[in-house]
Formats: structure tokens, sequence, C-alpha cells
């Protein structure tokens, strides 16, 4: 430095700046490092961050009053540079020579303005509303201006003169220029033109946060006092920030699994050209044809590698990765501050130590470490923000996956994946990729905080640490058997719960019979005996937890106890002193995380890894091929054709439809007739193309519209599952309601059409709800139409109506095309055509007539039907006419339904149901007619009546309502009361106990370092080790006995208490209950509120207990030495009470709102997956795609600020 600062300026005076009472740094090092620092950051900066800027545009902000100001305060910044540098050359000219530093560094400093004068103009035109980078660079200048800025006041005090007038001026000039920009740094500009912030109600205001802002989560005070002064609401919720969407997140991850998908698939047809591109030439084969033998296809077999499976891990790094790295960055950077406060320790107590040292030392150090503290709070709070976003971004975009493939897997792979499977898939795998992301980083973390302990240890007290290491190692082994066996036990807990769950899916579908047959006793103990081996598995886990945590919490102290056991008693010159006792004790206490945390995070990965492969294995799966219907197809005036086809359910499977050749002219009515399990669906499903094409084609011209055999109904109100997403047209739904017999229903419903539908269509009958599906498609208006057996579920005189009105020759659907799966006989001479299958092939296909004198299969098919008519019609016919004279209308539609939803299903009643339709709709029966007429006039006159009136709206599913206000005390006094008081009230003890054993071997660590300032350090050595060791072992036994108390037996046991209760009061609930309330909701109690009661609260009781009684013999300790710490901390108390009060008030709400959000987005999966072939055929994949993602979306509103409400 002196060729630049010259011999009259130093670099370094240690007596100008350390040894003295009023410290300054001497010219060089204020013109050179103080100066440089800030502009070496800037440029260092500017590469990547220009980068960064051009990849992410984020508009075009207008040139603003606050923009012009920071430009012109920069321009002048630059000629103020510059004018230094011209007054150097001035001088040299004059004679009077500088050093070369008085030329670089304003030369230096004036580049940098420039360069920051660019990016204020260059942010603006990317539309950055507030700059970190140049908030940094102007708080880096104006600190290390500070120090100029005091010796330049000192000068001029001490002096009579101010020697050099034109810097002292100029630098003045640059100090409030630069106080200045960082002021004026601190405000934003306004939002991007074009920006969706002008046009969302509602929009998250850390879009529009600045820097400051957002580094202290100061953007979040607005919603946390409107949550302390009210309970927070849903429509309090901001809306999501974009980038955190489904619809930019989803698409982002689907992207990358397609580009992997393409990758395994080129590497598998490689493969196989590499295997088959070379075959043996004829001539030379033994084997007639040039074929391989067996033996030589075995050969070519087993050197085929297993296909190369896409990775999802890969597609999932691409996506996140580089977001999360950021996180990363900033956990390196909180790693690296951690490390300085025992340094700055250390420092302080040498500083106690020297009695001539200059206060301001001890003053410097305890703001350092403040400082130090302070940047480390807000790093990692940053650092846990990132980690937490890519979390939620993570679970969005799996289940948005999850959700789109679950909407066009095959039936094959439907076979492997259940519903129950798939909901597990997006509720518990996808939240394991959410929890990992959190620790994730300590894979790296922790053995980088684990080294640098140990080398600063090493520094401290020599190889002595090599002790404290080998009992670190010791316990690795231990630790890895535990988790071994714990991942065991979780598999095992897993599988026990899936079982439970899917037996309480089973009891909430089929409730209705389970009350029928009051068998609500014997299923509770069904669920009760899963329960209970649940508990038994998590018992075991327990016992494992326990001992794993004695050894790990144990671990820092067995650590101390044995490095100063070794350190005291290897040489007696070795004394433990305050500064070697405390410092090494705050390095112990920094190896507690990391020793902690890393066989958790090994452990979350291992699970994390368990849920990789499942999500991988699900979205790898085959899905329908939408080539296989051809519907661009005109060439032929036939709107449905199948050429040659032949369909299979699965690939491996035989083919269910064989040599299908089929031709349906425009506007003709076809019939499809055989006998049960001949086909007649599985056509249906062939012309959907939902199944899988062997051979053969098949084109539709036009739409489709679909009416399934079990009619499919959303929980929606009865208009919007007739609408389907069609726009609402009064006189043609009218139109709808009347021709599908659905008018008089109306009258029944509570609220008219727009009485709300509960799950299933579970307050419809099956009459109803399959009038309602037909409906749905009469309203849709497509150009085919595709019928499977509606007749089947209604009333033999509704069944004529709906022919008459709806499908036949002179109905609504005239001149559409119809194709009819049928089992009514009655209905056939009034079709075009009639498909007869048999065994999975077409038999036969004409007319009526024409069929009938073949006399082959179709009057076969008559002959069998008519022989039960006349064995049965004259028995069915008087019951039918009895029962209608006795019931309500559609009671017969009723008690079909109830038949068909029986869990066992006797064919024979199926059958004998249909033929009461048949012989009830026989026109020729006048006792029946006349019952038919009376009923139908009274419905006309029941109609005028109910226009008099309007109907009364009733909603049937009740919104899912969140408490509000703090935690009742009746709530926790259950909690208790399942734990039991007494032994509450012990384990509180148990838990003082063990706090009070670690402050105590705190406070005889100090005694036993006050040895050294008495000279009896090797009297006491072996009294004081083993005093310590002792407290050390009370803490780890008590531990132990609190681990195995409180989480293996109270709180299981309040556990199993609840859930029986809960179990109880559902089964005892009336019918009612199950109409009004989602299964998905219902199954969110069972399944993820089961959870938190079993695992999440005992952790939570247990970290709360060691706070709140670490806390209080800390207070009582320090005010036992200090009294006067009593007048600092009270006021400190009732500072963080009001805060606590202040936030919790809002992150508690918060919590409720996520959780009552997370039900409806299983309930609509559930939904969907029922119905996806209907979805499929009428063309609303995307609709409820987008249904999904705005309900993912919701639930994300309330989980996100709940995340920064607790950073």
């Amino acid at each position: 430095m002196e060729r630049l600062c010259g011999p009259k300026l130093p670099f370094w005076v240690a007596n100008q700046t350390l040894h003295t009472d009023s410290p300054d740094l001497p010219e060089c090092f204020q013109l050179s490092v103080l100066s440089w620092l800030p502009c070496v950051y800037l440029w260092l900066a500017c590469p990547p961050y220009l980068f960064y800027l051009q990849r992410n545009n984020k508009g075009y902000i207008m040139m603003s009053i606050l923009n012009r100001v920071k430009t012109v305060f920069g321009l002048v910044l630059w000629i103020v540079c510059w004018t230094d540098l011209f007054g150097t050359f001035h001088e040299l000219q004059q004679g009077d020579s500088k050093p070369p530093i008085y030329f670089v560094t304003p030369l230096v400093v004036g580049m940098t303005m420039l360069l920051a004068l660019f990016l204020i103009q260059f942010e603006r035109l990317r539309g950055v509303q507030s700059s970190g980078i140049l908030f940094i660079f102007w708080f880096l200048s104006v600190l290390c201006a500070i120090v100029p800025f005091r010796s330049k006041i000192l000068q001029a005090k001490y002096q009579s003169e101010i020697s050099d007038k034109l810097r002292f001026t100029t630098f003045y000039f640059y100090f409030s220029l630069i106080v200045a920009e960082l002021i004026l740094t601190c405000f934003n500009e306004k939002p991007p033109l074009f920006s969706n912030i002008d046009t969302d109600p509602n929009p998250c205001p850390q879009s529009t946060a600045g820097f400051l802002s957002t580094m202290t989560f100061w953007w979040f005070t607005s919603m946390a006092i409107k949550g302390y002064k009210n309970p927070l609401e849903a429509k309090d919720l901001w809306s999501l920030n974009k980038r955190d969407s489904s619809e930019v997140v989803v698409p982002k991850l689907l992207r990358e699994w397609e580009v992997e998908q393409a990758k395994a698939h080129s590497a598998v047809d490689q493969s196989t050209q590499a295997h088959f591109s070379k075959p043996p030439p004829a001539g030379e084969s033994n084997h007639v044809g040039g074929e391989s033998s067996p033996e030589e296809v075995e050969v070519l077999l087993s050197k085929q590698k297993d296909p190369k499976k896409p990775s999802f891990l890969r597609s999932l790094i691409k996506a996140f990765g580089p977001y999360f790295l950021i996180g990363s960055a900033f956990k390196l950077l909180q790693d690296l501050i951690t490390f300085v406060n025992p340094q700055l320790l250390k420092l302080l107590i040498s500083f106690t130590k020297q009695k001539g040292a200059p206060t301001w030392w001890g003053y410097a150090l305890a703001f350092l470490m403040f400082f130090a503290a302070f940047l480390q709070t807000l790093i990692l709070h940053q650092h846990f923000q990132y980690c937490f976003v890519t979390g939620m971004r993570l679970r969005t975009s799996i289940i948005g996956a999850i959700y789109r493939k679950s909407l066009i897997i095959t039936n094959a792979a439907k076979r492997t994946s259940t519903v129950g499977e798939i909901v597990n898939l997006m509720s518990v795998d996808a939240q394991r990729f959410m929890d990992l992301t959190t620790f994730l980083n300590m894979l790296w973390s922790a053995p980088l905080q684990i080294i640098l302990a140990l080398y600063f240890l090493w520094q401290n007290l020599g190889p002595s640490v090599l002790a404290g290491v080998a009992v670190m190692i010791l316990l690795i082994p231990l630790n890895a058997a535990i988790a071994v066996r714990t991942r065991a036990y979780q598999v095992e807990q897993m599988q026990y719960k899936d079982a439970r769950i899917k037996l309480m899916n089973e009891i909430l579908n089929g409730i209705k019979v389970l009350k029928l047959y009051a068998w609500e006793s014997s299923f509770k103990e069904k669920v009760l005996e899963i329960r209970q081996k649940e508990l038994n598995v998590l018992r075991k886990t327990a016992y494992l937890g326990a001992l794993s945590t004695m050894a790990w919490t144990s671990a820092p102290f067995l650590v101390a106890l044995t490095t100063f056991a070794v350190y005291v008693t290897v040489d007696k010159n070795n004394i433990l002193d305050a500064e070697k006792a405390f410092v090494s004790l705050s390095l112990f206490n920094i190896l507690r995380f990391p020793l902690n945390m890393l066989p958790q995070v090994i452990s979350s990965i291992v699970q994390a890894s368990v849920s990789l492969k499942r999500i991988q294995d699900f979205l790898s799966h085959d899905e329908l091929d939408p080539e296989s219907v051809d519907r661009t197809n005109t060439a032929t005036d036939s709107s449905v054709t199948v050429v040659n086809g032949k369909f299979t359910w699965a690939k491996q499977d035989p083919p269910a439809l064989h040599n299908i050749n089929l031709m349906v002219p425009q506007g003709s009515l076809l019939a499809v007739v055989g006998h049960v399990g001949c086909g007649k669906s599985s056509l249906v499903s062939a012309l959907l193309g939902e199944m899988e094409k062997m051979e053969g084609d098949i084109s539709i011209q036009g739409s489709v519209a679909y009416v399934p055999q079990q009619a499919w109904i959303q929980n929606a109100t009865l208009r919007d599952n007739i609408l389907f997403g069609k726009a609402y047209n009064e006189h043609k739904y009218r139109c709808c309601l009347d021709a599908c017999a659905l008018t008089q229903d109306l009258e029944v419903l509570p609220g008219g059409d727009l009485t709300e539908i509960g799950e299933k269509g579970i307050n419809l009958s099956g009459g109803q709800r399959q009038r309602v599906s037909l409906a749905r498609a009469l309203y849709n208006e497509a150009d085919v139409y595709l019928l499977d057996d509606p007749l089947s579920a209604v009333d033999a005189h509704v069944a004529k109506h709906i022919f008459d009105q709806v499908i036949g020759p002179e109905g609504a659907l005239q001149g559409k095309t119809r194709i009819l799966v049928t089992h009514g006989i009655s209905f056939l001479p009034q079709v075009d055509n009639i498909v007869v299958m048999v065994e999975g092939r077409v038999s036969e296909m004409g007319s009526y007539q024409e069929l009938l004198k073949q006399n082959g299969a179709f009057a076969e098919f008559l002959r069998n039907y008519s022989l039960e008519d006349i064995i049965e019609e004259d028995e069915a016919t008087e019951a039918l006419i009895d029962e209608e004279e006795n019931f309500p209308d559609d009671a017969l539609s009723n008690h079909t339904d109830m038949v068909d939803n029986e869990p066992v299903v006797n064919e024979a009643k199926r059958q004998f149901i249909r033929q009461i339709s048949i012989i009830s709709g026989d026109l020729e029966n006048p006792k029946s007619r006349s019952v038919r007429k009376r009923l139908c006039s009274e419905r006309k006159h029941a109609e005028s009546d109910s226009e008099k009136k309007l109907p009364k709206v009733e909603k049937l599913i009740q919104a899912e309502t969140a408490e509000t206000g703090r935690v009742k005390s009746k709530v926790f006094w259950e909690y208790a009361k399942a734990v039991g008081p007494l032994l509450s009230l012990f384990i509180c003890f148990l838990y003082g106990c063990q706090s009070a054993a670690s402050i105590g071997a705190n406070v005889w660590l100090s005694q036993w370092t006050n040895d050294a300032a008495q000279n009896v350090t090797q009297e006491n050595v072996s009294m004081r080790v083993g005093v310590y060791a002792a407290l050390g072992m009370a803490q780890g036994v008590l531990l132990l006995a609190n681990c195995l108390l409180s989480k293996a037996y109270s709180m299981l046991r309040a556990a199993e208490l609840m859930h029986l209760h809960m179990l109880q009061r559902l089964l005892r609930a009336p019918q009612g209950f199950f109409e009004s309330t989602p299964t998905g909701r219902v199954l969110n109690r069972f399944s993820k509120d089961v959870d938190i009661i079993d695992s999440h609260i005992p952790d939570n009781i247990d970290i709360w207990m060691r706070t709140f009684w670490y806390t209080v013999n800390v207070l009582i300790v320090c005010s036992a030495l200090t009294p006067l710490f009593l007048l600092v901390v009270v006021p400190l108390m009732v500072f963080y009470w009001w805060v606590q009060r202040f936030y919790v008030a809002t992150s508690r709400q918060l919590k409720r709102l996520e959780s009552v959000s997370r039900s409806p987005i299983y309930s609509h999966f559930s939904e969907t997956v029922t119905g996806s072939s209907v979805i499929r055929a009428y063309c609303r994949h995307d609709a409820f795609v987008l249904m999904s993602d705005m309900k993912v979306d919701e639930n994300q509103k309330s989980y996100y600020p709940g995340i920064v409400s607790n950073r």
C-alpha cells in the first residue's frame, strides 16, 4: 500500500487505532479500503444481477419524480467524484504532487457511481420497484463514510485552519448525497404498466413491498393488525402471488416431467433398435422362416437392460432447484455468521481480564455481538422463507400433476391405483416433500457446522477435542440403528393408517346400509382393532424416539464432559478458565442443533424417497390415447363408424370386444341389446375412447353427450348438475326438466332446482339421479348421444315418458344420432336399428322386423324375456298398481335405488325390477293406464300450484366453519383430562427438574472455572468432573423418563380416547349429518387431524415445555446473580407477551382457515375420479383442472401468510 499512499500516509497505526481512548483510522486506510469496499461489492454483484434482470422482465415503469431525483443525485455524485480527480490533476500542475491513491479512488468511485446510475434506469425498464442490490450498496457507502465523516470533524476541531478545503467540501457533499440516495432507495417505485396488481381486488402486498419491507416482513403487518382486531375470515386473505399459483407452478413441473419422459422413451427406442436392427439372414438359420431359436432369444433378452424410467426427482430439481438454491445461499451465510459470536465472546472475556483496556472495546464488542445476532436472524428467516415457499410450490405442483394424471390414466392403471391411494399421494406424500424442503439444507449444513465447530474447539482446547469426537462417532451407529428401525415402524404404521382410512371410507359410503342393519358396533370394533395395532406401532416408535432424543440431546453435554475431563487430566498445566470453558460451551451449543437435526433429516429423506417412488410410478402409468377416436373424419355420412374394432380393458388382458363393425347414420336411433356381460357397456366405453384399441378405427362426427349406467352427480345444485358448465337458458332448461320428468321432483326438493345435491347424489333417489344425468345430456345439445341403459333405474311409466319425450322418434333428440343400450324390449319396435351383442361380438344388426325374421340371437333374446314376462305378468302388474296407489311419486324409483345401492346385489332382483318396468310400460294394460292418467293429472294440478310459490333455496352442505378467537381453555382441559390431570402435573414437574439439572450443570461449570483464579484446580478436579457428570446424567435420565411417560404412555392414551370418542359420535350421528357433510371433510378429521394428535401435538408440547422451563430457570439464575437484571427483563417480558398475543391471534386463525380449506381439495378429487369418463366425454377436462387448481390455491392463500406470520 506504500506505493499507493506514499511514505507520509501509513496504512495502519495500532496506537492511533486500537490502544487509545479516541480511536481513528489512518487516512490511507480510509481512502483505500473504506472507499473501495462498496465499489468492489457493486462490480461483483452487477453481472449476475444483470443476467437475472435480462431473464426476468416484469414490465416497464414510467419515469417518476422519485426516479428522476435518484438519477439527478447519481449524476451529481459522479460530478463530485470527478471534481476530486480534476482537483488532484490541478494540484499536480501547480507542483503539489499527491500519492496515486488520490487519483485511483476518485476514478474508481466515479465509475461505480456511473454503474449505479445505469442500474437505476435499467431496473426501471425491467419493472423493478425496489432494488436490494442498490440498497446494500448505498448502505455500505454510508457505513464506510461514517469514519471519514468523524475524522474530518475531529481534524477541523483540533486544527486552526482546514488544510484541504476542496476535499473537505466535496466529501460532505458526497456524504449528504449517499445518505439521500439511501433514504430514497427505501421508497418504492410505482407498479409496472399493465401489471396484474392493478386488476387484482386484493393483491398480496409482498409483490409491491420494498427491499427493507421484504427483509423484515414488514409488509405482513397490515394483516397482523387486522387479525388482532377481529378474527380473520377467508375474504380477508390476500390473493396468491402469481408466481406461486397453480397456473404458473404446475405447467413448469409438467414441462420438465415431459422432457424426462421423452428422454426415457428415446432411450428405450434406441435400445430396441440396437437389439433388433440386425436380424440374422434367412439362409443362416436352421429354422423355417429364419426365426431365432428359443435359446438365442433367451440370450438376447438377458442382455437387454431394464428400460430407463423417467426421473421425477430430476424434474423437481430443474423446476424448483434454482429458487431453492437462493435459500441455500442464505443458509451458508447464516452458518458462517453463527461462528462469529463465539469468537466475539472470546474477545469479550479477554477484555474483562485486561484492566487497562479502553472502555470502547467492550461497547464495540457488545454492539458487534448484537449486530451479528441481528444479521443472523434476518438471514435465517429469509432462508426459511425460500424453503417454505419452495415446499409450498412442490405441494401445489405435485397435487396438480397427480390430479391431471388421474383424469387420463387407463383402466388398467386404475386397478393398481385406487382412489384412496391417490388421495394419499396428494395429501401424505405431497406433504412429505413440503416438510422435507424446510430442513433439506441441513444435509450439507450440518456437516459444515460440525467441522467448523470442531476446528474452533481444537484451537481452544487442542487434541482433547478428539475425545468428544469419539463420543459423537460412537453415537452414530446407535442413531443409525434407531433410524432404520423407526423407518420400518413408520412403514408399518402407514399401512395400518391406510387400512383404517380405507375402512372409514367404506363406512361413510355405505352408512345408509350400515344403519339399516344396525352394524355400527361391529364396524366400530373393526376400526378400533386396526387403530389398536396402529397405536402399538406408535408406542414402539415412541420408545425408540425417547432413546434417540436422550442420546442426541445428551450428545453435546457428553462431548463437553469428555472433552473437559480429558483436557484437565492429561496435563497438569491445562487449566479450565472462563474463557476456554464458556467459548467451548457456546461452540458445543452450536453443535447441538446439527447433531439433533441430521438424523431427522436423513429419516425424512428416506421417507420422501418412498413417496418419490410412489408418485413417480403413478405419473408413469399409461394414459388414454386421445387419438383412438377420430373426430376429424368427415368423409362418410355416418355419425359413428367402427371398422374391424378390437378392444381390451388392459393391454395384458384378452380382448373384450372382437371384430366390431358398426355404421350409425346421421340422426338415427340405434339400440344395443344382449344378455348381461355380453359387452354392451364395453361398446359404449370403446366409442368414448375409454378402452385400449388393439385393431381397427373409430370415428365420431361432432360432439358427444354420455349418460352412464350409474349416474354421476356432482356436489352442486341440481341446476348446476344439469347445466354442467353451459350458459343458463330459461326456456331450454324448462323444456329439459319437462322432458326428463323432473318438474314434479322439484316440488319435493326444499330449494327447487337450487337445492344443493349431496356427494354422489345422496339426497336423490336412483331414478332421480338417472333423470338428472339424462337432462344434463339433453341440455348439452351434442351431435351424438351415448345412452348406457338410462331407463333401468326409473319405474315403467317414467321410462315410457322419457322414451317418448326424449329418446324416441318423436322425442326432443329426434334428428340427433343416439346409441341406446337397453333391456326394455317394449321400446325396440320404435328404434331405427338394433345391434345384438353376444360374447363381445356383434351377432346381428338390422331393424326390429328384419331381426325377428332372421330368428337368430335377437329372437332368442326376445323369447327369454317374453317367457319371464308371461310367468310374472299378473303378479307383477298387481304389485305395481298397489305400489302406485300406496306410495307417492317415484317411490318405486326409490325402491330400485335402494336395491341398486346394496353392497352385494342379487342379479335376479335386478332382472325382476326390470321386468316390472316392462310390464308397467305395456300399453294394452287398461288398469295401469288409468292409474298413470290419474297420477299425471295430479302432477299437472301440483305444477299449477307450484307456480304460485317460489321455491325456498336451502343449502344442503354448509361450508366448513373455523373457530375464531383464542383456543378455549375447555379444549386444553379436555386434552389434559384425556392424559390424566395428576399425570399432566407430574410431567410438568419432571420437565422443570430436567431444566434445573441443565442450568445446574452450567452453574457448576462456572464455579469450576473460578478455581483457576484461586489456584486450586488440581485438588478439586475429580470432584468437579464427578458432580458435572452426575448433573448431566440426571438430565439424560429425567429426559428419558419424561419421553417414556408423556409420548409413549399418556399422550398416546389421549390420542386413543379422542379417536374413540370421535368414532362413537360419528357412528351415532343421524343420517341427515352424512347427507350434509362431505366425505372428504370427515376423512380429513380421521386422517390429518388424528395424525396431528398422534405425532405433532406431543412434539409441540415437548418443545413448549422445554422452552418454558429453560426460560424460567435462566430468569431465576440471572435475577439471583444480578438483581438489576429484573429492571430490564420485566418490561421486556411485557413487550414479548404483547407481541406474542399480537401475532398468535393472526397465526392461529390462519392455521384454522388452512385446515378448513384443505378438505374441499380431496372431496373434489374423489368426486372427479368417480366421474372421469363423463368429464372426458363432455370435454370438460380443462374446466375441472381449473376448479382443482382454484381449490389448491384457495388452500395456499391461507397457508402462505401462515408461514410468513411465523417468521
